[in-house]
């Protein structure tokens, strides 16, 4: 099977973009973004609930704990939010009807809470809807991962963030293309 695309700025905002169009915009851009900027997983985004990102206020956390159910290692680990993410998941808290802490984040369009499955099946209906077939629920994984490598996070801070027991599972999700091979030798 073949690895999930990595995105480039374009394809994000062509993403993006396209989730404006959807009946559940805000929801929709929320789920594409929390994959981009924390790496989680289908599964990890399908189990959060409303009390692991929000406070008793209603304010997004800068980090929360992924309990070991939640995660697909069965370990538990802290996910970090930043900036764009606290700014977004502001705007979603605004669209949603409750605030109950044991409430699902992110609800299906039968109001209920996504399966790990339906959850990728979202990521891949709005990336094969927009054009962007090699795409599917780890591309965020692999983005968010890949562009921390490109600023010069080390791999064990990489596979820290992105729960990963083994470095080299994390260098497997690292893209390499040409613009970086060339920037690497100008560096001599």
């Amino acid at each position: 099977m073949a690895q999930a695309a990595t995105l480039n700025d374009a394809q994000i905002k062509r993403a993006l973009r396209f989730c404006q169009t959807r009946k559940h915009t805000v929801r929709d851009c929320t789920i594409l973004l929390f994959s981009l900027y924390t790496g989680l997983r289908a599964k990890e985004l399908a189990a959060l609930r409303i009390g692991d990102v929000y406070d008793a206020e209603g304010k997004p956390r800068t980090q929360f704990t992924l309990a070991a159910a939640q995660t697909k290692g069965g370990r538990t680990r802290t996910v970090f939010v930043n900036r764009q993410l606290t700014q977004q998941l502001a705007i979603y808290a605004q669209s949603r009807s409750t605030l109950d802490a044991a409430a699902a984040l992110f609800t299906s369009q039968k109001g209920g809470h996504f399966s790990a499955n339906t959850m990728c099946q979202l990521f891949l209906n709005i990336y094969k809807q927009c054009g962007l077939s090699d795409a599917s629920s780890h591309s965020g994984r692999r983005t968010f991962i890949t562009r921390l490598a490109n600023k010069g996070i080390g791999v064990r801070v990489l596979a820290a963030l992105a729960g990963h027991s083994s470095i080299a599972v994390t260098q497997r999700y690292i893209d390499v293309n040409d613009a970086q091979l060339a920037n690497a030798v100008e560096l001599l």
